[in-house]
Protein backbone atom coordinates (compact mmCIF):
# COMPACT_ATOMS: atom_id res chain seq x y z
CA UNK A 1 0.00 0.00 0.00
CA UNK A 2 1.31 3.30 -0.73
CA UNK A 3 1.56 6.43 1.32
CA UNK A 4 -1.61 7.97 -1.25
CA UNK A 5 -3.78 5.01 -0.57
CA UNK A 6 -3.26 5.37 3.39
CA UNK A 7 -3.63 8.58 3.51
CA UNK A 8 -6.87 8.65 1.42
CA UNK A 9 -8.17 5.69 3.73
CA UNK A 10 -7.36 7.49 7.00
CA UNK A 11 -9.22 10.93 5.21
CA UNK A 12 -11.95 8.60 4.71
CA UNK A 13 -12.17 7.22 7.96
CA UNK A 14 -11.92 10.39 9.80
CA UNK A 15 -15.10 11.85 7.73
CA UNK A 16 -16.84 8.81 8.80
CA UNK A 17 -16.08 8.94 12.52
CA UNK A 18 -16.97 12.69 12.46
CA UNK A 19 -20.48 11.80 10.64
CA UNK A 20 -20.97 8.72 13.51
CA UNK A 21 -19.89 11.21 16.36
CA UNK A 22 -22.22 14.18 14.53
CA UNK A 23 -25.32 11.71 14.71
CA UNK A 24 -24.30 10.51 18.08
CA UNK A 25 -24.48 14.03 19.51
CA UNK A 26 -28.07 14.67 17.74
CA UNK A 27 -30.83 15.73 20.11
CA UNK A 28 -33.86 13.42 19.75
CA UNK A 29 -37.41 15.07 19.75
CA UNK A 30 -41.25 15.30 19.47
CA UNK A 31 -43.49 17.79 19.38
CA UNK A 32 -45.06 19.25 22.42
CA UNK A 33 -49.09 18.84 22.31
CA UNK A 34 -49.69 22.38 22.50
CA UNK A 35 -47.98 22.86 18.95
CA UNK A 36 -50.04 23.50 16.05
CA UNK A 37 -49.70 21.56 12.34
CA UNK A 38 -52.12 22.96 10.60
CA UNK A 39 -53.30 24.51 7.34
CA UNK A 40 -55.81 26.99 5.76
CA UNK A 41 -57.30 27.60 2.64
CA UNK A 42 -57.97 30.61 0.79
CA UNK A 43 -60.23 31.77 -1.82
CA UNK A 44 -59.66 35.49 -3.31
CA UNK A 45 -57.50 36.26 -0.27
CA UNK A 46 -59.92 34.67 2.04
CA UNK A 47 -59.29 31.80 4.50
CA UNK A 48 -62.36 29.97 4.35
CA UNK A 49 -61.20 26.55 5.93
CA UNK A 50 -58.78 26.10 8.83
CA UNK A 51 -57.73 22.84 10.31
CA UNK A 52 -55.92 21.61 12.82
CA UNK A 53 -54.36 18.02 13.42
CA UNK A 54 -55.14 16.68 16.97
CA UNK A 55 -53.24 13.98 16.79
CA UNK A 56 -49.72 13.92 15.51
CA UNK A 57 -47.03 11.37 15.55
CA UNK A 58 -43.21 13.40 15.24
CA UNK A 59 -39.95 12.79 15.46
CA UNK A 60 -36.48 15.21 15.17
CA UNK A 61 -33.45 14.22 15.23
CA UNK A 62 -31.14 17.53 15.36
CA UNK A 63 -28.29 19.59 16.50
CA UNK A 64 -27.76 22.77 15.48
CA UNK A 65 -24.02 22.53 15.34
CA UNK A 66 -24.37 19.98 12.46
CA UNK A 67 -27.88 20.39 10.69
CA UNK A 68 -26.74 18.85 7.65
CA UNK A 69 -27.04 15.66 9.47
CA UNK A 70 -30.59 16.51 11.20
CA UNK A 71 -33.68 14.86 10.04
CA UNK A 72 -37.78 14.82 10.95
CA UNK A 73 -40.75 12.89 10.69
CA UNK A 74 -44.35 13.59 11.07
CA UNK A 75 -47.70 11.11 10.79
CA UNK A 76 -50.81 13.07 10.62
CA UNK A 77 -54.09 11.60 11.50
CA UNK A 78 -56.24 12.69 9.18
CA UNK A 79 -59.52 11.79 11.12
CA UNK A 80 -58.23 14.05 14.09
CA UNK A 81 -58.47 17.39 11.89
CA UNK A 82 -60.57 19.65 13.34
CA UNK A 83 -61.95 22.59 11.63
CA UNK A 84 -62.97 26.03 11.48
CA UNK A 85 -66.09 25.05 9.95
CA UNK A 86 -67.64 21.65 11.47
CA UNK A 87 -70.32 21.67 8.94
CA UNK A 88 -67.27 21.04 6.34
CA UNK A 89 -66.14 18.17 7.69
CA UNK A 90 -67.50 15.57 5.84
CA UNK A 91 -66.45 17.40 2.50
CA UNK A 92 -63.34 17.65 3.43
CA UNK A 93 -62.63 14.27 4.57
CA UNK A 94 -64.87 13.12 1.89
CA UNK A 95 -63.25 11.34 -1.46
CA UNK A 96 -62.71 14.99 -3.35
CA UNK A 97 -60.17 16.02 -0.56
CA UNK A 98 -58.82 13.75 2.05
CA UNK A 99 -60.48 10.73 1.21
CA UNK A 100 -59.94 9.64 4.47
CA UNK A 101 -61.47 6.53 4.63
CA UNK A 102 -58.95 5.55 1.86
CA UNK A 103 -56.00 7.46 2.76
CA UNK A 104 -56.30 7.46 7.09
CA UNK A 105 -52.49 9.18 8.17
CA UNK A 106 -50.66 11.96 5.83
CA UNK A 107 -46.49 11.61 6.13
CA UNK A 108 -43.71 14.41 5.96
CA UNK A 109 -39.90 12.44 5.80
CA UNK A 110 -37.14 15.19 5.64
CA UNK A 111 -33.93 14.51 3.29
CA UNK A 112 -32.24 17.79 3.92
CA UNK A 113 -32.08 19.97 6.38
CA UNK A 114 -30.68 23.22 5.20
CA UNK A 115 -29.32 26.05 7.30
CA UNK A 116 -29.74 29.73 6.29
CA UNK A 117 -28.40 31.34 9.57
CA UNK A 118 -30.03 32.97 12.83
CA UNK A 119 -31.83 29.69 13.25
CA UNK A 120 -33.18 29.68 9.79
CA UNK A 121 -33.61 26.34 7.74
CA UNK A 122 -34.88 24.77 4.97
CA UNK A 123 -36.26 21.64 5.75
CA UNK A 124 -36.61 19.51 2.00
CA UNK A 125 -38.69 16.41 2.28
CA UNK A 126 -41.57 14.40 1.06
CA UNK A 127 -45.13 14.93 2.07
CA UNK A 128 -47.42 11.72 1.22
CA UNK A 129 -50.98 12.68 1.29
CA UNK A 130 -53.89 10.21 -0.79
CA UNK A 131 -51.26 7.91 -1.39
CA UNK A 132 -49.21 10.65 -3.92
CA UNK A 133 -45.58 11.66 -2.82
CA UNK A 134 -44.46 15.48 -3.85
CA UNK A 135 -41.28 17.72 -3.02
CA UNK A 136 -42.15 20.32 0.07
CA UNK A 137 -40.10 22.71 1.53
CA UNK A 138 -40.66 23.94 5.17
CA UNK A 139 -39.60 27.19 5.50
CA UNK A 140 -38.58 26.72 9.29
CA UNK A 141 -36.96 28.69 12.37
CA UNK A 142 -35.90 26.65 14.97
CA UNK A 143 -34.70 28.76 18.03
CA UNK A 144 -33.69 27.11 21.33
CA UNK A 145 -36.27 28.51 24.17
CA UNK A 146 -34.56 30.71 26.50
CA UNK A 147 -36.86 29.86 29.34
CA UNK A 148 -36.25 26.15 29.12
CA UNK A 149 -33.40 24.13 27.32
CA UNK A 150 -35.00 21.19 26.94
CA UNK A 151 -37.55 23.04 24.24
CA UNK A 152 -37.03 24.49 20.57
CA UNK A 153 -39.32 27.01 19.64
CA UNK A 154 -40.65 25.94 15.83
CA UNK A 155 -42.21 28.06 13.11
CA UNK A 156 -42.43 26.12 10.10
CA UNK A 157 -44.73 26.65 6.62
CA UNK A 158 -44.75 25.43 3.28
CA UNK A 159 -47.68 26.38 0.68
CA UNK A 160 -48.94 23.33 -1.87
CA UNK A 161 -51.34 22.65 -4.65
CA UNK A 162 -54.36 20.55 -3.58
CA UNK A 163 -54.44 19.19 -6.80
CA UNK A 164 -50.53 18.15 -7.01
CA UNK A 165 -52.18 15.16 -4.33
CA UNK A 166 -55.19 13.91 -6.76
CA UNK A 167 -57.74 16.36 -4.74
CA UNK A 168 -60.46 17.67 -6.54
CA UNK A 169 -59.21 21.09 -8.11
CA UNK A 170 -62.01 23.81 -7.64
CA UNK A 171 -63.98 22.36 -5.46
CA UNK A 172 -67.05 24.73 -4.12
CA UNK A 173 -64.90 27.72 -4.04
CA UNK A 174 -62.10 26.57 -2.06
CA UNK A 175 -58.93 27.66 -3.38
CA UNK A 176 -55.77 25.60 -5.26
CA UNK A 177 -53.32 26.54 -2.84
CA UNK A 178 -53.39 25.31 0.98
CA UNK A 179 -50.52 26.79 3.13
CA UNK A 180 -48.98 24.42 6.06
CA UNK A 181 -48.11 25.23 9.18
CA UNK A 182 -45.99 24.27 12.44
CA UNK A 183 -46.34 26.45 15.56
CA UNK A 184 -45.37 25.50 18.87
CA UNK A 185 -42.28 23.10 20.46
CA UNK A 186 -40.04 20.66 20.44
CA UNK A 187 -38.89 18.78 23.44
CA UNK A 188 -36.26 16.28 23.68
CA UNK A 189 -37.28 13.08 24.47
Amino acid sequence: MNIQTIIKNLLIAGTVSLNILAQANAQEWILTPQTHVSFDIRSMGFSIVKGQFEQVQSSMSFDPKVPQNASAQFVLDINSLSLSRPSLREMILGEDLFYAEKYPTATFNSHEFIALGNNHYSIKGDLTLRGITQPVTLDTVLKPNIADPQLLDVESKAVVNRSDFGMKKSFGGVGEKVNIAVNGQWQTR
